[in-house]
C-alpha cells in the first residue's frame, strides 16, 4: 500500500486505483463494474457474508476493505440479497477473485458486482489499508475501474476532495422505499428458500419505518410473531397512527443520524408520547437515543465485522454480534431517564438503549445477521411480546 501522501507510478497491469483525498494512491487489479465512484473507506473483519455487506443499505456511501483475504469464493446468489435499493459503492480485497466453490452460487462474484454497477479493486495490501485505517479514520476515496488501464488521476483526486463526507449528511431518504407496503417475506431454510409471512390478521401489528433496512429484519420480526407493514422513512406520525400498530420498528440505515433525525425525531418523540413500543436497530437506536435527549457522533474508524462482543448490562452475558456503524450514541452524556443497556467490550461504546417508564429499547449492533448465530434473536421475541400488553 502507498506511504501516505505518496503518488508511486503505474504498475504493469494495474487496471483499478484508490485515489485517496490526501492523494495517496493504492493500484491494483480492478473488477466487477467499469467506472469509478467516490465513498468513505472503511473495513469489515466478518470472514464471509460479502454480498450481504455490498447490499446492506447501511453501507451507502461507503466503500469497503474486506480483512478477510479470499472473497468471492461462494460466489453469488439471489437469496443473500439484503436489499434492492443502493449498498456499498465498491469493495477492496486481497486476493483475486476466483472461480466459486459452492452449491448456493448462481454466478461468479464479480459478474455479479458488475451488475449491481459496484467497483472491485483486487491485489491490495488490506492490512496495510486497514491499520491506515485505524490510525488515521475513514478517509473519502475515489475507487476506479479501467480494463485499460488508463485514469485521469487529477480529476479523481479532485472528486475524492470534493466529496463532502458522511458527516452531516442524510442518506436515508435516500435509500428509503418510496412507498408503504405489506411485507409479505418469510424466514429462509435451506433447500426452500424464502417462504411466504402468514396471512393470520390475528397476529400483533408492527409498522417499520424503512431509513434504508435490510430485509431480514423483518423476516425476523415475522419469525418472532410480528405481521409487518413497512413505510418509508419520513412517514408521519399521523399516516404511521392511521395504520394502527401496536408496535413500531426503527430500521438501520446509512449517514448522519443527527441529519437523519431533523425529520425521524419529531416523529419519535410524538411515537414516545403516545407509549408506543418502539425497537431501534443501528440507525433506528440512535434515531431513538435522539428522541430521548441523547447525543450522538462520529466514530474514529467505526464497528464493522461478524465477530464483535457486547456485554449486556443486566446479567453479564456477552453476545456475538455483528456491527455496521460509523457513528454511535455518546454513553457518556445520557440524560435521565434513558438507561444504558449494552456496551461493546471492544471499546466500550454503547451498544444498547432503554427508556425508562417506556417499553422502548435499541441496540447497536443487528441481531438479524445471527453471527452469534442466535445470541441476540430474543430482542425480536422481546419486542414482539411486548406488543400484547399495550
Amino acid at each position: 500500500m502507498a506511504d501516505p501522501v505518496n503518488t508511486p507510478a503505474q504498475p504493469k497491469g494495474a487496471t483499478g486505483v484508490l485515489v485517496l483525498a490526501d492523494g495517496s494512491l493504492v493500484w491494483g487489479r480492478g473488477f466487477g463494474a467499469v467506472g469509478a465512484a467516490v465513498g468513505e473507506v472503511c473495513f469489515n473483519t466478518a470472514m464471509t457474508g460479502y454480498q450481504e455487506v455490498m447490499t446492506d443499505p447501511s453501507y451507502a456511501g461507503q466503500i469497503v476493505t474486506f480483512t478477510f483475504p479470499h472473497v468471492g469464493n461462494v460466489g453469488a446468489n439471489a437469496e443473500d440479497v439484503e436489499s434492492k435499493v443502493e449498498g456499498a459503492v465498491g469493495c477492496i480485497v486481497r486476493e483475486e477473485v476466483t472461480p466459486h466453490s459452492n452449491f448456493r452460487a448462481r454466478e461468479e462474484f464479480g459478474e455479479w458486482l458488475a451488475a449491481q454497477g459496484k467497483i472491485g479493486l483486487s491485489g491490495v495490501d488490506t492490512r496495510a489499508l486497514t491499520r491506515r485505517i485505524r490510525l488515521n479514520g475513514a478517509p473519502n476515496a475515489v475507487i476506479a475501474h479501467d480494463p485499460d488501464g488508463n485514469f485521469d488521476i487529477p480529476a479523481l483526486l479532485r472528486r475524492a476532495q470534493e466529496w463532502p463526507g458522511l458527516e452531516g449528511m442524510d442518506l436515508a431518504r435516500r435509500v428509503s422505499r418510496e412507498k408503504q407496503e405489506r411485507w409479505e417475506g418469510g424466514y429462509w431454510r435451506l433447500g426452500s428458500g424464502y417462504g411466504r409471512s402468514p396471512r393470520d390478521e390475528g397476529r400483533p401489528h408492527v409498522v417499520a419505518i424503512d431509513y434504508g433496512s435490510k430485509d431480514n429484519i423483518f423476516r425476523n420480526l415475522v419469525r418472532a410473531g410480528a405481521r409487518v407493514t413497512v413505510v418509508p422513512a419520513k412517514t408521519s406520525l399521523d399516516e404511521i397512527m392511521a395504520l394502527s400498530p401496536q408496535g413500531v420498528f426503527l430500521s438501520n440505515g446509512p449517514g448522519d443520524p443527527a441529519a437523519t433525525g431533523e425529520y425521524a425525531v419529531p416523529v419519535i418523540k410524538g411515537l414516545l408520547e403516545r407509549d408506543m413500543p418502539i425497537f431501534g436497530i443501528c440507525l433506528g437506536h440512535q434515531m431513538l437515543a435522539l428522541a430521548a435527549g441523547a447525543k450522538t457522533a462520529k466514530m474514529h474508524q467505526g464497528h464493522r465485522g461478524a465477530n464483535h462482543p457486547v456485554k449486556r448490562l443486566a446479567d453479564g452475558v456477552v453476545e456475538i454480534t455483528s456491527m455496521n456503524h460509523g457513528f454511535a450514541v455518546d454513553n457518556a452524556a445520557l440524560p435521565e431517564g434513558v438507561e444504558e443497556t449494552h456496551v461493546s467490550l471492544f471499546d466500550g461504546s454503547n451498544c444498547g438503549i432503554a427508556i425508562k417508564g417506556k417499553k422502548a429499547f435499541g441496540v447497536q449492533y443487528h441481531p438479524e445477521a445471527s453471527p452469534g448465530p442466535q445470541d441476540s434473536f430474543y430482542l425480536f421475541e422481546k419486542f414482539v411480546g411486548m406488543l400484547g400488553e399495550r
